[in-house]
């Protein structure tokens, strides 16, 4: 593609992924392996209707002091990840090598800390005032958790929020990028963090979304999603000799469709838009791809319409599988996370399964794995995060040290 515009590569210098699979890339690592399913009942707060989450269930660390105007689950959700098997020494590291001002923030989120807004106006209701260390910019609003992360980091680079619902940390990766190819940044902290919250579930029950069984992605008898939470790091940095070994971004493509306010466009025509659009910028053919991660939230329209879109884009056929039926749907965190998946993949050669999938809808004419298959040596991984609103998202990887 002579003519196609290009996007400079930047090297994913470390990741780290906190989930209801477990605490760290490992215990990511082992879910997908075993591809059984990690959702269970909500413990967090009671609800009136039945479903499964994917709940982080571990402890979760307190903010210090200096720090508690921004003290809500979404930022100590963002902090246990943070502290996994030597990650913060490794944006540490960046930030001494290229200075704290050439160091960016970008998160993806969609419910960032509306979890404690709900608690605290559960207080107002109950004894007729919020809680008095209650700060809505600085616990609720969306760039509140990446303020929390450059403050805790002692950082001073670009810092700022994306909140295009599923889309969002898909997003930020391509933030994160043209930060650093434009020259700002020589290394970007990309985060995906959401948590539960009572919004997002009765919201997507109240549009018969939500399944009160486990996520079955691409069945015949997917009944819908199964809500998630988790935190997505990952630490972007320009290249250069020192992490050619590194696996690569290569690309984002985005698109947006604008067909409907919650419905994906019937054919896929954004998410086909967006997949090319991340295989120009990198200069790729579909055929270069080893492995599609799906978006695949097991609701009827939207997976129909992620096969369509597939169809057109691979048509030759290349390993395709979603695992939403394993962690559930992390909303806006899901684009981070699961190119944390797709990096997996690229590096222990695991090509996950589709937990959930018993029996493959015959009108989602694509061919999607059930179970993983180990010893898979790809080179290129696409994966998609698609939105209300038509925000999609296709985020290109590649594995390190090839050309």
């Amino acid at each position: 593609m002579p003519n196609s515009p290009r996007i400079a590569p930047v090297a994913v210098a470390a990741y780290q992924c906190v989930s209801a699979a477990g605490d760290d890339v490992d215990a990511l690592y082992r879910a997908l392996a075993d591809n059984v399913c990690r959702l269970g009942p909500i413990e967090l707060f009671p609800l009136p209707f039945e479903t499964m989450v994917g709940e982080v269930r571990t402890e979760l660390p307190a903010i210090r002091p200096q720090l508690s105007r921004y003290d809500c689950r979404n930022a100590r959700l963002a902090l246990k990840a943070l502290n996994q098997d030597g990650f913060r020494a490794q944006v540490e590291d960046a930030a001494n090598r290229y200075g704290t001002e050439r160091v960016g923030v970008v998160l993806g989120t969609s419910t960032s800390g509306i979890y404690d807004s709900e608690v605290a106006y559960v207080r107002l209701l109950r004894e007729g005032h919020m809680p008095e260390d209650f700060h809505f910019m600085t616990r609720h609003a969306p760039q509140a958790t990446a303020e929390f992360l450059r403050d805790e980091l002692g950082l001073s680079g670009p810092c700022y929020a994306i909140s295009t619902a599923c889309s969002s940390s898909a997003k930020a990766l391509a933030a994160g990028q043209r930060l650093i190819a434009s020259g700002f940044c020589d290394a970007v902290l990309v985060a995906g963090v959401d948590t539960l919250c009572r919004l997002t579930l009765r919201g997507f029950n109240s549009l018969e979304l939500i399944s009160p069984t486990p996520a079955a992605p691409m069945d015949r008898r997917r009944r819908g999603i199964n809500i998630g939470e988790a935190a997505g790091l990952l630490l972007l940095e320009k290249t250069h000799s020192g992490n050619a070994d590194k696996p690569r971004l290569l690309a984002v493509g985005e698109s947006s469709d604008a067909h409907h306010m919650s419905a994906p466009h019937p054919e896929g025509a954004g998410a086909v838009l967006a997949m090319r659009r991340a295989l120009e910028l990198a200069g790729l053919e579909a055929a270069d791809v080893g492995y599609v991660n799906l978006h695949a939230t097991a609701t009827p329209q939207n997976d129909l319409a992620e096969a369509k879109a597939i169809a057109q884009v691979f048509p030759q056929g290349v390993p395709f599988s979603g695992i939403k039926g394993l962690l559930g749907h992390t909303l806006g965190a899901a684009g981070a996370v699961e190119a944390v998946v797709s990096l997996l993949a690229l590096e222990r050669e695991l090509i996950p399964g589709t937990c959930g999938l018993q029996e493959p809808d015959p009108n989602c004419a694509i061919d999607v794995l059930a179970q993983p298959r180990l010893g898979a040596k790809l080179r290129h991984v696409l994966s998609n995060s698609f939105g209300f609103g038509g925000n999609n998202a296709a985020v290109l990887l590649q594995a390190g040290g090839r050309a």
